[in-house]
C-alpha cells in the first residue's frame, strides 16, 4: 500500500489551503486528504477547541493509515497541534510529519502580544479584510493566491484557538518523536523563534529554511514544499520497504527452523 498524506492547516484558514499540494501528490500517484479544524473551513459554524481539533487529526491519520503509512503535513497552528499528537506517550500510527511555520513555543509574552494583535487587527472595518488581502496579492502567486481564503476565514475562531495553545507540552512531545520529521520555515518566518531549540530536542530532525519567503511558504513556495512532500514520501517509502523485507526474511527464518526441528524428530524415529 502506498504512502497516505494527511494535511492539518493553520489558523483562519482551511483546507483549501492545500489545493496546489494535493494536485501535485495527486497528479504522482499519491493519495492526500485535507481536513478542516473545528472553527474552520466547512465548520466555520463550530467552536475550536483541542480536544475537537486532535480527534480530526487522530480520526484522518487512522482512516489513512488502514491504506498505508501516513506523512502527516501541517503548517502554522496545525504544526503546532500536531507535534503535541504525533508526540503522545503512545503514539499514532504516523509514519512521519513534515511541520512547516511552526517552530515557537506559544506560551508567555510572546503569545499574549500575538493574541492582542490579532485582536486589533480583528477590530478594523471590514475585520482587517482590506490589508489581508492587499498583503496577500503581493506575496503570493496567482497559482495559490485564490487557495488561501477559498474556505473563508475563521475570525471567530482565532483567539479562542491562540488562547487554547498554551497549554501544548511541545519540548516532551518534540523528545518522543522518533518517526523521520522535518521543520520548514520561510526566511522571515515570525515562528522561527525557538528553531534551535526544536533542533537540539530532536536532533534526528532535518530544518529547511526557504530563502525570502515569510510565514505562508506553502503558499509561497509551492514548488519548493512540494518538493520536500516528495522527499518525505520517498523517504517513508524507503523505510516501509525494508520492513517489509525484514519481516520477509523474519518469517524466511522462522520457517527454516520449523523445518530443521521436523527433520531432527524424524530422524530419530523408528524405521
Amino acid at each position: 500500500m502506498g504512502v497516505q498524506v494527511v494535511f492539518v492547516h493553520g489558523i483562519r484558514t482551511s483546507a483549501t489551503m492545500w489545493r496546489a499540494q494535493t494536485e501535485y501528490l495527486t497528479s504522482c500517484g499519491v493519495t492526500a486528504t485535507a481536513v478542516d479544524l473545528p472553527g474552520h473551513g466547512t465548520r466555520r459554524d463550530g467552536v475550536f477547541t483541542l480536544d475537537g481539533a486532535f480527534e480530526t487529526i487522530d480520526h484522518a491519520v487512522r482512516e489513512a493509515a488502514a491504506r498505508g503509512p501516513v506523512l502527516l503535513v501541517a503548517h502554522s497552528m496545525g504544526g503546532l497541534v500536531s507535534i503535541d499528537y504525533v508526540g503522545q506517550e503512545d503514539p499514532p500510527p504516523v509514519a512521519g510529519f513534515v511541520a512547516a511555520s511552526c517552530t515557537a513555543i506559544p506560551r508567555g509574552m510572546g503569545l499574549a502580544t500575538y493574541r492582542f494583535l490579532a485582536r486589533r487587527f480583528d477590530s478594523l472595518p471590514d475585520r482587517g479584510m482590506w490589508l489581508t488581502n492587499y498583503v496577500l496579492d503581493r506575496t503570493l502567486p496567482t497559482e495559490t493566491r485564490p487557495d488561501f481564503g477559498a474556505g473563508g476565514y475563521a475570525f471567530d475562531a482565532q483567539d479562542v484557538a491562540l488562547r487554547s495553545l498554551s497549554v501544548l507540552d511541545l519540548l516532551t512531545a518534540l523528545a518522543r518523536i522518533e518517526v523521520p520529521l522535518w521543520f520548514v520555515n520561510g526566511q522571515y518566518d515570525q515562528l522561527r523563534v525557538n528553531e534551535r531549540l526544536f533542533i537540539r530536542i530532536a536532533p534526528h530532525a532535518e530544518l529547511i529554511v526557504v530563502p525570502r519567503t515569510s510565514h505562508l511558504v506553502t503558499a509561497m513556495r509551492p514548488r519548493v514544499f512540494n518538493a520536500v512532500l516528495s522527499l518525505a514520501v520517498a523517504t517513508i517509502e524507503r523505510e516501509s520497504a525494508r520492513e517489509d523485507s525484514a519481516g520477509e526474511d523474519s518469517a524466511g527464518e522462522d520457517r527454516a527452523g520449523e523445518d530443521s526441528a521436523g527433520e531432527g524428530s524424524g530422524r530419530g524415529a523408528p524405521a
